[in-house]
């Protein structure tokens, strides 16, 4: 595989958990082991500092990479058990798609995701907290990048910040009130007597991170990898959506959309620029996904990379592609796994009829550029290095499977894999397509969401008129028939955010913002709608955070068991 020159972000090892790296154990005998990295030797130049940047870039990946494995995937709680995703195949009590289809039975404060999500969120935050308190210190060197002294300070501080709110944002519409903790965890000021902060405080925490982070946060990211000005306040946007306040959405909106560098892809560029394709799909191409690669729309993208230190990988073809390998025609398995393909799924997670239905047909989001909805029988040559597809009697290479939707998967329908997938998550090693991990760089937020957060807010304002002409600067893009104001209510603009940020918004949180989540998880989820209650808008608190809390007792959301 070719090596990308995009990777910047770089593991590092234990960096802000009090795990020293050290070589051999008599080492620890001399006074100061060059080998032996600590906060305190880490943090005293810049490039410490970047290195402590890296370490939480690193970790945040992990959303799209599995905690565990592929079945604890922390998107799958982000977008599964919605109105647009449903559990699919079975994983055994491992992971979302066990959960959300039975809830009642699983979701309970003993469930191994709880609390492997709440750890990690935790682990970017005391880093985030270790970052900005050292940072502050007096004795820090700066000097570096061609930059002031200060500005490198404000935007290391500022990048930390950024990623506390991105932490929080997540930990607020899981739990609820969740502790907040803005200092670094040390031997000497370990707690045991956590409280939980209302949720409306840690928000405003949210906001005044970002409102620092946007200051100093470049518009084109440190590194690429990072995050942007542009990311930070699309965040600003939605965060004050949540806390009642269209006002400040709507002005932090058109600070993005009104910002020169950040344009939305309306013609085709990049590596298949000469194939067929829509410009929809161009930025989801791996060589295509980054701002230096052409992705104006790029608001923050995420760098893997196959066998490389700090590359990282990550798991969204195999939760979230249709098992097609395991496509049966007249008792034949006929379809290889390939490259072209997109590799080997597991298919956890699938589309919901709902969702496939939300398309008009010349909707280029709805094209088989965008959406697969058929297989090919394919021969040895077009399957190489591959063998041929396994023809069942009566079909020919070329010829087509059509998939079927017509009925939903449900309880009575479950596994099913001749099943429609967003193409957005298709990727793989071209040495291996059967392999566990992908490492195309992935598109985590581009402006297109800023552009729905900016219809939403003008909608909430009153502001109808203006609210279906941003949305239509959408609908235009993929030859969607224009809408007009009447067309317009909150149940049209999740629609529009379902056809447009399919598998890439956290579904589960834009739901519980507008306060329609139950009523459209038990409407269009029929794996698991069935079963949701109003208990379930919010994650139980894990036990073993509050088994731990042993000086305090820390309550439980409503309708868990203490």
């Amino acid at each position: 595989m070719e090596m990308k020159n995009n990777i910047n972000i770089k593991m590092v090892v234990g960096l802000m958990t009090g795990i020293f790296l050290f070589a051999c154990s008599e080492d620890l005998l001399i006074e100061n082991p060059p080998h032996l990295i600590t906060a305190d030797k880490l943090f005293n130049n810049l490039d410490g500092f970047e290195n402590g940047l890296n370490g939480i870039y690193s970790n945040i990946r992990n959303e799209k990479s599995g905690l565990t494995s592929s079945v604890d995937l922390t998107l799958g709680l982000l977008i599964n058990g919605t109105d647009l995703f449903v559990s699919n195949t079975p994983d055994n009590n491992k992971g979302a798609s066990s959960l959300m289809s039975q809830w009642t039975t699983l979701n309970d404060p003993s469930y191994f995701m709880y609390e492997n999500v709440f750890r990690w969120l935790y682990e970017i935050i005391n880093s985030a907290n270790t970052i900005i308190n050292r940072a502050n210190e007096n004795d820090v060197n700066w000097v570096g990048q061609g930059n002031e002294p200060d500005e490198n300070k404000n935007r290391v501080i500022a990048e930390a910040k950024a990623m506390r709110a991105w932490a929080y944002r997540h930990l607020t519409y899981m739990f609820g009130d969740v502790p907040l903790s803005l200092e670094e965890s040390v031997g000497s000021n370990i707690k045991t007597d956590w409280k939980r902060t209302p949720v409306t405080e840690v928000r405003q925490q949210i906001v005044a991170d970002l409102l620092f982070a946007q200051n100093y946060i470049p518009v084109e990211g440190s590194l690429p990898g990072r995050i942007t000005r542009g990311a930070v306040q699309t965040y600003l946007s939605e965060m004050y959506l949540t806390l009642n306040n269209p006002d400040s959405a709507l002005y932090w909106a058109d600070q993005v959309i009104n910002n020169s560098a950040y344009q939305l892809i309306t013609s085709r560029y990049g590596v298949t620029s000469n194939e067929g394709g829509v410009p929809f799909m161009d930025m989801f191409l791996d060589g295509n996904a980054n701002r230096e690669e052409g992705n104006t729309e790029s608001l923050w993208t995420w760098n893997f990379e196959y066998n490389t230190i700090g590359g990282g990988q990550a798991m969204l073809r195999r939760v979230l592609m249709s098992r097609y390998m395991s496509i049966q025609v007249d008792g034949v398995l006929p379809f290889q796994i390939t490259v072209d393909r997109g590799g080997r799924p597991q298919s956890w997670i699938g589309m919901t009829k709902f969702a496939m239905d939300l398309y008009e047909i010349q909707d280029d989001r709805y094209s088989d550029y965008a959406i697969k909805k058929h297989m090919v029988f394919k021969t040895a040559e077009q399957n190489a290095p591959q063998a041929a597809d396994i023809l069942p009697p009566g079909y020919n290479y070329g010829d087509t499977l059509h998939f079927d939707w017509s009925e939903d998967i449900s309880t009575t329908r479950f596994g099913v894999h001749d099943w429609p997938w967003s193409r957005k998550i298709e990727g793989t090693d071209p040495n291996n397509p059967a392999q566990t991990y992908q490492y195309n760089d992935i598109v985590y937020m581009r402006l297109a969401e800023t552009y729905l957060l900016k219809a939403e807010a003008q909608f909430l304002l009153g502001l109808v008129d203006e609210a279906a002409e941003t949305i239509n600067v959408i609908r235009s893009r993929s030859n969607a028939t224009p809408i007009t104001a009447t067309d317009m209510d909150i149940d049209f603009i999740l629609d529009e955010r379902g056809r447009e940020l399919l598998v890439e918004e956290h579904r589960r949180y834009t739901l519980l913002r507008t306060g329609k989540w139950l009523e459209r998880v038990q409407a269009h989820n029929q794996n698991g709608g069935q079963r949701v209650t109003s208990r379930d808008r919010l994650f139980p608190i894990p036990q073993a955070v509050i088994d731990a809390n042993l000086t305090s007792i820390m309550s439980q959301n409503e309708g868990y068991s203490e």
